[in-house]
């Protein structure tokens, strides 16, 4: 059964879809709502993500032997997040996660919650470990700033989302310094509350505490304009966390041994990313936006007009788009790592062509996208890495 939110039968509500179907994508004002948000003055719905606990004196240590992440020094309170990978270091889950002192909460996308909770319990074995998936008992909401204490609700866990911050062990491969990131000023906050108080937890914020509900169209917009990759959007079968600039939050590149480690030691310590995250400026002419999972287009001649149908190849995909108040149309994508940078791309999108089933009489819509570097294409490193034979030095 699909979950839908009470906070949906509020005024000017509009469900969302994909990812985020059961929360409000928005209540009838997106643009103002994203200010809003953006000043700290709005809290969004996401009551439909999963919250999983694992319990038990054994929970960090055991956590930091599964994840990529090292969490067994995790004080109550803190924030951080992990990876769990699978065998070929390519990214399966990869949930927010905050300690009390007696529960470690994580905190993921809505149709991750059961498999997360179902391959832990998997993996408990002989360990003092218990986990429960939560979801249906508590409900998050996001918000810019801390909310306040005083909420009609239990409040068993707030997390506070530590990009762009570099963590211990951990390495930007961003094309910026550090100081230059544009989530730099990036805040957001995740309060978990009893599912059965979120209606009055809303009121209580917008009657006592002066703020307005936004939907989730608000803050994709501020987390996409700071490079902020999503779980539900710019992970796909493929993707590693080099390709996403992960490595700076939700890695630790000195820790013991995990499921997919060799594969993050090897492109960090040897090679290259096949792909990179990289962001876009798309053409907003269209007074439309292109849907994600549409095509990336460059063009056969760097010379040749973006624009020329028939003289661009695809090198990649968009995996998350919106609407910023400021910014205008703008876009994350996946594109091979050697994509000329300076290139002038173009975005294909098909989705139209298929909405009525039928492609006969329907044309692609195109938009020219200018790119900016996220993910350097020399991300990675080569150490004495010899010529020839990956194993043997060359004969002499």
């Amino acid at each position: 059964m699909t979950y839908q939110s009470p906070l949906l039968n509020r005024s000017g509500a509009v469900a969302a879809t994909g990812p985020d179907v059961g929360v409000a994508a928005h209540y009838g004002s997106p643009v103002p709502e994203q200010r809003a948000l953006e000043s700290g003055r709005a809290v969004v719905d996401l009551s439909h993500r999963a919250v999983v606990t694992v319990t038990g004196p054994d929970r960090l240590s055991w956590l930091t032997t599964l994840s990529s992440q090292q969490v067994d020094g995790l004080q109550p309170g803190d924030s951080s997040e992990l990876l769990l990978l699978d065998i070929s270091g390519r990214i399966e889950h990869a949930p927010a996660i905050t300690d009390d002192g007696e529960t470690a909460w994580l905190i993921t996308e809505a149709d991750h919650g059961p498999v997360l909770a179902e391959w832990l319990d998997a993996m408990k074995f002989m360990l003092r470990v218990e986990i429960t998936d939560r979801t249906a008992d508590y409900a998050v909401l996001g918000s810019t700033v801390p909310l306040p204490e005083d909420l009609p609700s239990a409040v068993p866990a707030r997390w506070r989302d530590p990009w762009p911050q570099l963590g211990p062990g951990a390495e930007s491969y961003a094309t910026v310094p550090e100081e230059e990131h544009p989530g730099t000023d990036y805040s957001w906050h995740l309060t978990v509350v009893e599912q059965k108080s979120l209606d009055a937890v809303v009121d209580h914020l917008t009657e006592h505490a002066g703020l307005s509900l936004a939907g989730v169209h608000a803050a994709e917009a501020l987390r996409v304009a700071a490079w902020r990759p999503r779980l539900a959007y710019d992970v796909d079968a493929k993707a590693i966390p080099h390709e996403l600039d992960l490595i700076r939050t939700a890695v630790h590149l000195h820790k013991g041994c995990y499921k997919g480690q060799e594969t993050v030691a090897r492109v960090h310590n040897l090679g290259h990313p096949p792909r990179r995250l990289v962001f876009l400026h798309v053409d907003g002419s269209e007074h439309t936006l292109p849907a994600a999972g549409s095509a990336v287009l460059a063009p056969k001649d760097p010379a040749a007009d973006p624009k020329t149908l028939g003289t661009e190849r695809p090198v990649g995909v968009v995996t998350s788009v919106v609407r910023h108040h400021e910014a205008g149309p703008i876009a994350l994508a996946l594109v091979k790592r050697k994509v000329d940078p300076e290139a002038s791309l173009v975005v294909r999108d098909e989705s139209a062509r298929s909405a009525d089933g039928d492609t006969a009489e329907q044309e692609p819509l195109y938009y020219a996208a200018a790119q900016e570097l996220i993910v350097r294409p020399d991300a990675g490193q080569a150490v004495g890495r010899p010529q020839g034979d990956f194993l043997r030095a060359p004969r002499r």
